[in-house]
């Protein structure tokens, strides 16, 4: 919105040409998504706890710990999807295809989370609607936004896989990309969903790969700075920079709310949201793989559900005490906080060795 009036009035007014650069608009929508979550918070709380009484069921196989945080309100993720959406209208170019395909996936899956929070707290339980209407779902929100995606770039550059540390390898998938990029969007809405298991441990994991691909994002979308780093050029994939600011906001607001002890939990609404649309701004921008590095804590917890899963199964033998990771470390007995904010460090570290792929080529 405000991207169209500064050209609308800047012959007017001079001092709406700042309106024009992607960085001033990013910074513009981390404050607003920031200051929305604080407006929104308290009274989305209140009304949520009023109208889901018991809260988010708590697992009963899961660590006895979990049981005290009985009544916790879940469905955080509406603040967060609300003041994301609300920053990216103001402040983003809405005429861009890749920021309205992004937008699709964290509408969509937010609305998949929303439903299955909705009948984990109508029943009282911890089960959702069926796994495989889900997926299927996910599946069909992401092959349309990677379709636009698609579409709206390069036919050399956009069905292709590029690979960090090389600077001229890319690999024409043809369209069997829109299932490949549809593969990263619902694998990366999930790993964020296995994850958010304690207080603040997705959010923050959320926000740094957030702004690890906004950093990213705008590269690749400027001329200059991508052909001095030798990036595969993606024109008008640096607008994707405003999201991830809001993202970045959103998550500083909602951490106010759901650090230990959270008074909120995120849900799927927000945590499939947040994945999917890292997932899909990894695939605008042409860095699925270096996906894989900076999210590698969401990584890490999927595979060790995996591992777990078909350990058990072959034979009868559990690899961790408990799925996903974090909860193994309990188990162990570290403390929650401890599992949390080491987590963070991991989170912060891998995105370092991610960012480090932009200039080793």
């Amino acid at each position: 919105m405000l991207y169209y009036l500064s050209h609308l009035l800047a012959d007017q007014f001079s001092a709406l040409n700042v309106l024009r650069y992607i960085t001033f608009r990013a910074g513009g929508a981390i404050m607003t998504a920031l200051l929305l979550l604080f407006l929104l918070g308290p009274k989305l709380i209140s009304l949520l706890k009023v109208k889901q009484g018991r809260g988010q069921p708590i697992r009963d196989d899961g660590p006895i710990t979990h049981l005290t945080k009985a009544g916790t309100p879940t469905m955080g993720g509406l603040m967060i999807l609300g003041s994301i959406f609300v920053s990216v209208v103001l402040w983003a170019d809405l005429g861009n295809l890749y920021v309205l395909a992004v937008l699709f996936v964290l509408l969509g899956f937010g609305a998949i989370g929303f439903y299955d929070d909705y009948l984990k707290v109508t029943t009282g339980t911890t089960d959702g609607f069926s796994s495989k209407l889900r997926l299927l779902l996910e599946a069909l929100v992401a092959l349309i936004a990677v379709a636009i995606m698609v579409a709206a770039g390069d036919p050399k550059i956009s069905t292709a896989l590029a690979f960090p540390f090389f600077k001229d390898v890319l690999w024409q998938m043809g369209w069997w990309f829109v299932p490949f990029g549809a593969l990263v969007i619902i694998a990366a809405g999930n790993s964020v969903n296995l994850t958010d298991g304690l207080d603040g441990l997705a959010i923050v994991p959320v926000m740094i790969a957030a702004a690890s691909f906004g950093l990213i994002a705008y590269m690749v979308g400027h001329a200059v700075f991508s052909q001095y780093l030798q990036l595969h050029f993606v024109k008008g994939a640096g607008e994707l920079a405003i999201i991830a600011g809001a993202m970045v906001g959103a998550g500083l607001g909602f951490l106010w709310y759901n650090a230990p002890p959270a008074q909120i939990f995120m849900g799927d609404t927000g945590s499939l949201s947040l994945g999917g649309a890292l997932g899909a701004i990894a695939v605008a921008a042409k860095h699925e793989l270096v996906l894989a590095i900076i999210g590698g804590l969401f990584v890490l917890e999927t595979v060790s559900v995996i591992v777990q899963v078909a350990s058990y199964k072959l034979t009868g033998k559990r690899v961790f005490r408990m799925a996903p990771l974090h909860h193994h470390f309990e188990q162990k007995g570290w403390k929650e906080e401890t599992v949390v904010i080491r987590f963070w460090i991991i989170s912060v570290v891998l995105a370092l060795i991610g960012l480090a792929t932009l200039k080793l080529r």
